[in-house]
């Protein structure tokens, strides 16, 4: 007996149903996993032994290749890993081998207003504490390699002060990098928003002077904004990944020549703290199916979704196999669509675009929601107009799935203060944009409640699908930029300050960028750079302000608008409300 979602927390159905949860072995078996390729991190997690896997499965055809995405963004949600998951026992309930792959939680948005992505309702994947903090530690691990080529970078930029090449030459044979203090790109990460540590300055001399660091500006990005976790996302194999470590360009020397990881000797090193990393790791639904988790999200800078291997694996040993892109159409199905699929190689057949009434609503010119302030009226009444209006969001992604040749389907994400005029509307909008259109209550029901979107799901598959990228490589990047820019967010152009024009054309003459992926950084919360700008916004030019190189992953990310790679804590931060039972260890409040 599930507890009732209308009734319970998040966190109280999660623990509920961790009572009756299967071993990670049962699950491991279940899925087709051999003894040798499970690798235990207690009763209830495990990691994959993912070569082992794939050497073995190598024969075998590829199972159904199934993407979620939504709308924008709004207060007011759209569910995306809701709804992977309750798509996921949907599909099992249907008969299907089915599997799910998503993201790793941060601590940041865990611990601040986000919460940790596990789904919600009767459609979560468990254990959640231990999904939720710390898990098997790929993210603290990826934040040590960081934080080693960090630490290499500065003590390197020390020695080379204090000595000189004679010096350095008899202490170890290192040759002189003369890093620029002033063009040192690259900063310290951490695993919480703190917005405190965005600027700061280190190495300020103590009663050691000289022996103290290096005084210079820096700063600090979320762990999941490291490159390290972008590498790891994109990485084939243990070998793809300790080649990419090498080439991370930490900062330029006093001729503008890149500093990499190479150059410092710390890419081996590095690699060694990610051995275990480059394994995915297995949980499981509420209702008992694999739930593939491996690497972490923000979307706005790097892939924001689950790793290749991740993927790669799934796709072996399911029938099904539904991975989740993070953000809307605009950001992560673009990504998914013109880099990881293009990286990866696989053929994605579907991809899930899901809505919510009340969020299409604000699309449609509905009022701003306050955090702390009840819900305005117009969320929770029938207002056909405003719904219909803030369609044409809804209807702007559908068209950028379209132009990938990936066959759509929108999932209506129903809530209780839904009403069938409402649902009705919705379906025949659909109906008349000729897209096919599916309702889902998981979150309430779970696989009972998504049965309509699995046959969906299923039924879309077996059309015919040919991805066809927005792009080739051998297009000029300000021209990728340009098409992304018009084709899929819907502008009249773009601007580039003088700055990201002097770096893109640099780029654009050099032959080793030519197939470097375009990573786009832009806010999550409009299809345009104007977070405050709903719907579908006319008559606007994307403004690039700079251009970052990911030489590991092998990313250029033209940054439009303003975008922290170190979010912040707001007023009200979830915290506040997680504490632990000291009789018993369970940890309470997590959503």
């Amino acid at each position: 007996m599930t507890l009732d979602p209308t009734k319970n927390p998040d966190w109280k159905i999660a623990q509920d149903a961790e009572s009756r949860m299967k071993t990670v072995e049962t699950l491991a078996a279940e899925m087709g996993l051999e003894s040798s390729e499970l690798l235990p991190y207690g009763h209830y997690m495990g990691k994959i032994e993912q070569q082992a896997v794939l050497e073995r499965l190598s024969g075998r055809p590829d199972g159904k290749y199934v993407d979620v995405t939504a709308i924008t963004p709004t207060p007011l949600g759209e569910g995306k890993s809701t709804t992977t998951i309750g798509l996921v026992q949907g599909l099992a309930r249907r008969g299907l081998r089915s599997s799910a792959a998503i993201r790793q939680p941060s601590g940041g948005p865990t611990m601040g207003m986000k919460g940790s992505a596990a789904g919600g309702g009767l459609s979560q994947c468990i254990p959640l504490t231990p999904y939720s903090l710390n898990f098997t530690g790929d993210i603290h691990a990826v934040g040590a390699a960081h934080n080693l080529a960090m630490t290499a970078l500065t003590a390197r930029m020390q020695h080379e002060r204090n000595y000189d090449d004679a010096t350095l030459a008899r202490l170890s044979g290192m040759r002189r990098l003369n890093v620029d203090p002033t063009r040192v790109g690259t900063g310290w990460v951490m695993d919480f928003c703190a917005q405190a540590l965005r600027n700061v300055i280190i190495g300020i001399e103590g009663d050691g002077r000289r022996n103290d660091g290096f005084m210079m500006r820096s700063h600090f990005d979320i762990t999941v904004a490291s490159e390290v976790m972008s590498i790891l996302s994109v990485a084939r194999d243990l070998r793809d990944l300790r080649e990419r470590m090498g080439r991370m360009v930490l900062a330029l020397d006093r001729d503008g020549n890149p500093v990499t990881t190479a150059d410092l000797e710390v890419a081996g090193a590095m690699t060694a703290w990610l051995v275990e990393a480059v394994k995915p790791n297995l949980i499981q639904t509420i209702e008992g199916q694999p739930v593939l988790v491996h690497t972490g999200p923000f979307g706005n800078i790097a892939l924001g979704q689950s790793s290749v291997i991740a993927d790669r694996v799934g796709l072996k040993l399911s029938d099904v196999h539904v991975t989740e892109s993070g953000f809307a159409a605009d950001i992560g199905f673009e990504k998914f669509w013109n880099v990881k699929c293009r990286l990866s190689g696989l053929q994605p057949n579907v991809s899930v675009i899901v809505a919510t009434i009340r969020a299409l609503k604000m699309h449609g010119g509905g009022p701003a929601v306050v955090p702390g302030r009840p819900l305005p009226e117009a969320y929770t009444r029938e207002d056909l107009a405003l719904l219909e209006r803030g369609c044409e969001n809804l209807f702007h992604h559908v068209n950028t799935v379209r132009k990938s040749g990936i066959v759509p389907v929108v999932c209506i994400n129903r809530f209780h203060t839904d009403t069938p005029a409402e649902i009705q509307l919705l379906r025949r909008l659909c109906a008349q944009y000729g897209v096919r259109c599916a309702q889902s209550e998981h979150r309430q029901y779970g696989g009972q409640g998504a049965l309509e979107l699995a046959q969906a799901v299923v039924e879309a598959c077996e059309e015919p699908s040919s991805l066809r990228y927005l792009y080739p490589l051998d297009m000029p990047l300000r021209e990728r930029v340009e098409a992304i820019a018009r084709e899929v967010y819907g502008a009249d152009g773009v601007d580039w300050t003088p700055l990201a024009l002097e770096k893109a054309q640099g780029f654009e003459s050099d032959p080793k960028y030519a197939q470097y992926a375009t990573m786009m950084v832009k806010t999550h919360l409009s299809l345009s750079h104007e977070p405050t700008w709903k719907g579908v916004p006319k008559g606007w030019r994307l403004p690039i302000r700079d251009i970052l190189e990911y030489g590991g992953a092998q990313f250029l990310c033209p940054m439009a608008g303003a975008i922290s790679m170190m979010p912040g804590t707001g007023s009200d931060p979830a915290y506040r409300r997680v504490d632990v039972d000291t009789a018993t260890g369970q940890v309470t409040g997590l959503f």
